[in-house]
């Protein structure tokens, strides 16, 4: 008898497949260069297969599933959003999501105690993995994505120095609405907490990324001097480096050695398949900017409407807009969790209904006191 947490796993993995069948048809519709809407097309046919074998599997334990076999609403506007304004950014949430599904079908082979489930599970993770390299080729990328952290990127910092901004400021205007302020106080208070917020973040990602680049450097400069002082024992290291990934061990000493006799080339490759780092593609200052801007619009969204209203009617015009607008952020977060999109935008307006209903009552006390 198949539990119930297995069930929705199955469920789960094949709603995965059809989502990532139907982005990989879209990407083949829009790309323009002929090897790339090949592999997007192979790729697209593979994972139809995939979600053949899941089919099979949930019919054979008498399983019941959507038999529409429908993409999901988050697949469908990622869809929209790349006709729109290219693959860029879909083809790197896919070779995430090609490098998650490694992980997870392999954790679904260690765990289960079906042998049918653990064939499944090794095939599917096979097929991901090659995926996944498949995609690193197209867009020029050297290192397996399932064994290191992803710095997100510009888009990443917009989403998350919008919702911090968002949240913050909101929680800050409940607490002076608490307090029974004016609306005047209410604006000039809400400004100041923009402002501030603003700057924080701004000058936290500026450090962030002036601290990552210190390390990146630094790691490069030590791996630099080990290659000029010790370059016996470096070849040794790329050796089992790339033994370790399936390479025989005397063509891997071979290329080794190879790779060694440019020892620029032995640096990018030991950054790359040693350290797992990688050369940031915005500067620390692009990247506070960007951060700060993106906390600065969504701190604005509570206090909006107190430039226009005045009273109750500001008050429940900035509660509303302001839920709305976590439940979209929220929305926007799961591109870069994996959850879904409606339970990602429901805890988000959860988090700030509560954050409101915290700031209320605190300042509300706050103002009993003092009177």
């Amino acid at each position: 008898m198949v539990d119930r947490k297995t069930k929705k796993v199955w469920k789960k993995r094949l709603q995965e497949e059809i989502d990532a069948a139907f982005l990989y048809h879209t990407l083949s519709e829009i790309v323009t260069d002929k090897d790339k809407k090949t592999l997007y097309e192979k790729l697209a046919s593979i994972e139809e297969k995939h979600i053949g074998v899941w089919v099979e599997y949930l019919k054979k334990n008498s399983l019941s599933y959507d038999n529409s076999l429908k993409p999901t609403i988050k697949a469908k506007l990622l869809s929209k959003f790349t006709k729109k304004f290219g693959p860029s950014l879909l083809s790197k949430l896919m070779l995430k999501e090609e490098s998650s599904e490694v992980k997870s079908y392999l954790s679904l082979y260690k765990n289960s105690s079906s042998s049918q489930t653990k064939d499944i599970a090794l095939l599917l993770a096979r097929d991901s993995a090659s995926h996944a390299k498949s995609l690193m080729v197209s867009d020029s990328k050297t290192t397996e994505p399932w064994h290191i952290a992803e710095s997100g990127g510009i888009l990443r910092n917009i989403v998350y120095g919008f919702n911090d901004g968002l949240t913050a400021n909101f929680g800050l205007i409940a607490g002076v609405i608490g307090a029974a302020a004016q609306s005047h106080v209410i604006l000039i208070s809400g400004i100041a907490g923009m402002i501030a917020d603003s700057l924080s973040m701004g000058s936290s990602g500026y450090l962030a990324a002036i601290s990552e680049k210190e390390v990146y450097e630094n790691e490069r400069a030590m791996e630099a001097e080990e290659i000029r002082l010790m370059p016996e024992l470096e070849i040794e290291e790329l050796a089992l480096i790339y033994e370790a990934k399936g390479i025989e061990k005397n063509e891997a000493l071979q290329r080794a050695r190879e790779i060694m006799q440019n020892p620029q080339q032995a640096l990018e490759d030991k950054m790359h398949e040693e350290l797992g780092l990688a050369k940031r593609q915005i500067t620390p200052l692009t990247e506070g900017w960007i951060t700060g801007l993106s906390t600065a619009i969504g701190a604005l969204i509570p206090i909006f409407p107190f430039f226009f209203f005045e009273g109750s009617i500001a008050i429940w015009t900035s509660f509303v807009i302001s839920m709305l607008a976590h439940f979209l952020v929220g929305a926007a977060r799961s591109f870069f969790t994996g959850r879904g999109i409606f339970r990602s935008g429901f805890d988000m307006f959860i988090v700030g209904f509560g954050v409101a209903a915290v700031g209320y009552i605190i300042g509300d006390l706050v103002l009993k006191l003092l009177m």
